[in-house]
């Protein structure tokens, strides 16, 4: 869908310019991460169970994100190709675009999620003790729903501007305010009320909110969403084409995924032996590996960027090269940050899991999860490169596949036959990740994705 043809041209990008994105991001990750861990931590005070719901209900927020993921991933690539091709207005037009179709889904994501609560948790199989505090949860959760959208959308937006600092404030707003609540009501610190598990959950809201404000707020002062961002009809009609193209995989391949995540949290939850322990240390351990994940994808966001503005330009072979560098600095850093955390696992993981019972489910995850950091981390950057293209359908297909081809017929095999515990069910998560980062890195080096750009000519 050629719109315009580029009109600028683009200087070849160094090590230098992917670590000045990707700082930020990085720092962004972290606070991201802190809200997490702050979460699994106060859970854990409060008691397993609730700690065991809070990894339940938080999967399934992903899940029901899916859709504004989605279209946020979409507004980085089409945003950056028109800021590529020098088209500002077009930029602000897709931003107005997002915002709208954002609005209609969020709707329909919360009715869903409202409606078939129940049947929801059944569907996962949580036990009968766990069910009050997921149903609890969920409830405050799924309220967060649209500040989720608005700090994606609004994060979006201001990578596409390389404006990349303005999230690390977004994100550090959502921390503090986090912290101070999680610990304050959730366990009654700084003279205010303890509340147990729905101050947990309202610190939860009330961040999320307070992140969405502040990031609409810089949206408006920096006149990216302005009244002209909202195009007529007929626009909205044409560019949403191009945005599908870009969306729908995915869409897909996020709710192929994280559908996944919510069948290995059934598999987990229906081991034959101590499921609850385990579910418990499933959840932590993914709070504690994800700050070697958020990193990946925060380069894969810069990737994102980065390969979107060269194919904006229709420079084919720097976005190759950008693609490939940003790959490397992604696994040899975030591979360098496994290895330090390597002789920590146990310390860390009996910070994050003060049960006893809980504690080996968690070091067995770690363990297992630190291993496939350079197959993980390749595989989310690659996925971040493939987006800024537009070729969004090469990770659907490639994450799909490895999902429920490999990792969940393996995680029953292990998990329920084989060894009957959960540390079944975590490596067959590491074999999957091997195959997924291996396909997916030979489509990036053997295939023409650079074909599926806005503005690709032969």
């Amino acid at each position: 869908m050629p719109f315009l043809q580029p009109a600028q041209t683009l200087r070849t990008i160094s090590f230098k310019d992917i670590w000045m994105l990707t700082w930020p991001q990085l720092l962004m990750m972290l606070f991201q991460f802190m809200v997490g861990f702050t979460d699994v931590w106060v859970a854990g005070r409060i008691n397993p169970q609730v700690q065991a719901a809070l990894g339940v209900v938080t999967q399934c927020l992903f899940f029901f994100m899916v859709i504004g993921i989605a279209i946020a991933n979409a507004a980085v690539s089409t945003m950056s190709q028109s800021l590529g091709a020098n088209r500002p207005q077009r930029a602000k037009r897709f931003l107005g675009l997002v915002i709208n179709l954002g609005i209609c889904f969020c709707v329909i994501t919360m009715l869903a999620g409202f409606f078939f609560r129940v049947q929801i948790m059944g569907l996962l199989r949580v036990p009968e003790e766990m069910m009050e505090e997921c149903l609890r949860l969920w409830m405050f959760f799924l309220c967060s729903i649209p500040f989720q959208y608005a700090m994606s959308f609004g994060g979006s937006a201001f990578r596409a501007y390389k404006k990349v600092h303005i999230p690390l404030y977004t994100g550090m707003v959502v921390c503090v305010i986090n912290f101070i609540l999680d610990m304050g009501l959730g366990l009654g610190y700084g003279g205010l009320p303890n509340l147990g598990v729905n101050g947990l959950a309202l610190a939860t809201l009330i961040s999320t909110a307070g992140g969405a404000v502040f990031s609409f707020y810089m949206l408006m002062r920096n006149k990216y969403l302005t009244r002209d961002s909202f195009a007529p009809t007929g626009w909205q009609r044409k560019a949403a084409v191009y945005l599908a193209r870009v969306a729908l995989p995915a869409g897909g391949n996020q709710f192929s995924w994280q559908l996944g995540y919510l069948v290995l949290i059934g598999l987990t939850a229906s081991l034959p032996t101590d499921s609850v322990n385990a579910l418990a240390g499933l959840a932590t351990g993914m709070r504690i590996e994800s700050i070697l994940f958020l990193p990946a994808i925060a380069f894969g966001m810069t990737g994102t960027v980065l390969v979107g503005h060269c194919l904006g330009n229709n420079n084919k072979l720097e976005a190759k090269k950008a693609g490939i560098k940003v790959l490397l600095a992604a696994c040899a850093g975030m591979s360098l940050m496994a290895l330090l955390l390597w002789p920590f696992t146990e310390r860390v993981s009996a910070f994050m899991s003060p049960s006893a019972a809980v504690l080996p489910h968690t070091i067995s995850y770690i363990s297992i999860n630190l291993l496939s950091t350079p197959f993980t981390v390749g595989s989310m950057t690659l996925a971040g490169i493939f987006t800024g293209a537009g070729a969004s359908i090469y990770p659907f297909i490639v994450y799909s596949s490895a999902t429920w081809m490999v990792r969940l017929p393996l995680a029953w095999l292990l998990g329920h036959v084989i060894w009957q515990s959960s540390s079944g069910v975590f490596l067959a998560m590491l074999i999957s990740q091997i195959v997924q980062c291996s396909i997916i890195t030979y489509i990036f080096l053997r295939c023409g994705w650079e074909r599926f750009s806005m503005y690709h000519r032969n």
